[in-house]
């Protein structure tokens, strides 16, 4: 009998998707959440179980009747009801029971520029765990997205919001970083490709198209039909405006860590695309919806288990 795949967070962003193309080609996916969503679309589709972190014998055995593991759960900052200390300890928790259960393959999301010696705890958080999956001994691939976009992504969705509700836009120092953005479909085919490849892969999941934020403001300011003046700011004075968009939206529009990762440029690398969707043309295809309605975070993890989305990688 076929084993099944894992997937974890199958209800949020990329998990979704992920699980979709894998129903699509016939596999069995099970799936390890805190929110079963009875009425999410692939609902009756999937086994789901609990993530057991505090039970590891029972995610051990949630496990057993699987092959390959595909990891997307994450948390994109820290907060009162999920930080990245924990992340890191409830997927160092996974990894084992993975291994303990005979899981034969791990597909794990990280991000561009992992460093554990990063004093960013995103970043920080993401070189332990990628050394953690090349120590555990199982076959692996590695994935490192830099930012996801595509129809319910944060990122791109809001920066185009605040485009069609400012009269200017205002960019960290220079906005002269740079940022490669990977379609969440693109992103998730390639997790799919990689479940049944061999071997220890380490991929930079980038998209065809590389923009510096500034000219990601002014791109999509221009698709969208809302041209507004894009200029620079303190960081200090850019996280002061994000904190009071934040708190009208009740969500963490942007981070300090989230500036400090784009200011340092963690979200470029020098590879080749592994994405074929340019933002551009799926910004000009999707023109009537891009950021009419704020895309709110927090609201998504209050009814939703801990995964990852758009800024800052993935889910």
């Amino acid at each position: 009998m076929n084993k099944s795949i894992a997937v974890t967070g199958a209800f949020g962003y990329s998990g979704s998707h992920i699980a979709r193309l894998l129903l699509e080609a016939g596999h069995k996916v099970l799936t390890l959440t805190n929110s079963p969503k009875p009425t999410h679309p692939l609902a009756n589709q999937i086994v789901v179980r609990p993530f057991n972190f505090d039970d590891p014998k029972q995610l051990v055995e949630s496990l057993r009747s699987c092959g390959t593991l595909i990891n997307t759960y994450w948390v994109r900052f820290d907060h009162k009801a999920f930080d990245h200390s924990t992340a890191v300890k409830n997927t160092l928790t996974l990894l084992s029971a993975a291994k303990q259960a005979g899981i034969e393959r791990i597909v794990h999301v990280s991000i561009t520029n992992p460093e554990e010696g990063s004093p960013l705890p995103y970043f920080h958080g993401k070189g332990q765990l990628e050394r953690a999956v090349r120590e555990s001994g199982i076959p692996h691939s590695i994935l490192r997205p830099a930012v996801l976009f595509g129809d319910g992504d944060i990122l791109i969705n809001n920066i185009a919001w605040a485009l069609r509700r400012l009269p200017c836009f205002g960019v960290f120092g220079d906005g002269n970083y740079k940022i490669q953005p990977i379609h969440v479909s693109d992103f998730a085919a390639l997790a799919v490709r990689e479940a049944f490849e061999a071997g220890n892969r380490t991929i930079e999941a980038i998209g065809p198209e590389t923009f510096t934020y500034r000219e990601l403001a002014e791109t999509i300011g221009r698709i969208i039909g809302c041209k507004r003046p894009v200029f620079s700011v303190p960081p200090l004075l850019g996280y002061a405006v994000a904190r009071t968009i934040g708190w009208i939206q009740q969500d963490e529009f942007v981070t300090r860590e989230e500036i400090a990762g784009l200011m340092q440029n963690r979200l470029f690398v020098e590879a080749p695309p592994a994405g074929t969707t340019r933002l551009t043309e799926w910004a000009k295809a999707n023109t009537n919806l891009l950021g009419r309605t704020y895309a709110n975070e927090l609201s998504r993890r209050t009814c939703s288990d801990h995964k990852d989305r758009s800024m800052m990688a993935v889910d």
